[in-house]
């Protein structure tokens, strides 16, 4: 009995993961292009060979097979998060960010462990502090540029006053330097905005001191990172890891306040971001 398409592909699909495994992305390519003829609507040989062509930097065809992967499987997590760094690598970095953060949202909704959570974070984090940094740059350069167009403004204005009232130069010369002080005074404040401070305790996980990714909260009221605290659990043992008390997972509930402070925080400092 001869197998049917639908074999056939799946045999392809395997033999793709075989040659992937092996480094021949080449070959893996062939299998999953063979795959994808048998069966077209099969979502996860399109997101295969897209990894492929991410393999072999080959941004435009993982462009191509994420598209076509997310319209045959909407919450496909890999579809969206491969597409996301297609297009930062096109330099569309708002659309980039946009889908790797629904990559993200599906992925934590999916998978109680989010296996690829730590990945698609980190990738997130890098551009959107690559994004503050540019923006942060052109500010300081926007800012020192009005800065000394309005301390050429004030010294001509002092050069005029002194031509006007000749005998009140000390008087004149004193204000001028008063205002002189005040700009910089304004327009160091100004620019605090993007200098790195300390993330707030609050904001950041009691066991690795980083700023929170996806905050849950026990019943002792203490807040954890889901990740961290999910690993504590099955390796370490069913207890809060600072009150001793017991623990279990299903006892963990999302702490959506904090959630939204952090992505508040982070949104008002890019900074924050960045990854040691």
């Amino acid at each position: 009995m001869s197998p049917t398409a639908a074999q056939q592909a799946e045999q392809l699909r395997l033999d793709g993961n075989t040659y992937f495994k092996k480094g021949f992305f080449g070959a893996a390519i062939d299998a999953y292009t063979g795959a994808i003829t048998l069966c077209p609507n099969v979502a996860v040989n399109w997101t295969n060979r897209a990894l492929c062509h991410r393999k072999r930097n080959n941004w435009t065809k993982v462009e191509e097979d994420c598209r076509k992967a997310i319209q045959l499987e909407k919450n496909s997590v890999k579809g969206h998060y491969m597409l996301g760094l297609a297009l930062l690598e096109r330099k569309e970095y708002a659309e980039g960010v946009k889908e790797l953060k629904k990559a993200l949202d599906i992925e934590k909704g999916a998978n109680s462990k989010g296996d690829l959570v730590d990945e698609i974070w980190q990738e997130l984090a890098k551009v959107k502090y690559m994004v503050w940094e540019l923006e942060s740059t052109k500010r300081s350069w926007e800012l020192q540029t009005l800065k000394e167009a309005c301390e050429i403004a004030l010294k001509e204005k002092h050069l005029f006053d002194s031509c006007e009232h000749e005998g009140f130069l000390d008087e004149f010369s004193k204000s001028h330097s008063e205002q002189l002080e005040a700009l910089d005074r304004v327009f160091r404040k100004v620019a605090e905005a993007d200098l790195p401070t300390d993330v707030p305790d609050y904001l950041c996980c009691k066991i690795t001191l980083d700023i929170f990714r996806d905050p849950v909260i026990a019943p002792s009221g203490l807040t954890y990172e889901r990740e961290v605290i999910l690993n504590h659990l099955e390796k370490v043992g069913k207890f809060d890891p600072i009150t001793r008390e017991p623990l279990y997972l299903d006892q963990l509930v999302p702490n959506l306040a904090i959630k939204e402070a952090v992505e508040a925080f982070l949104n008002q400092h890019g900074w924050a971001y960045k990854m040691d």
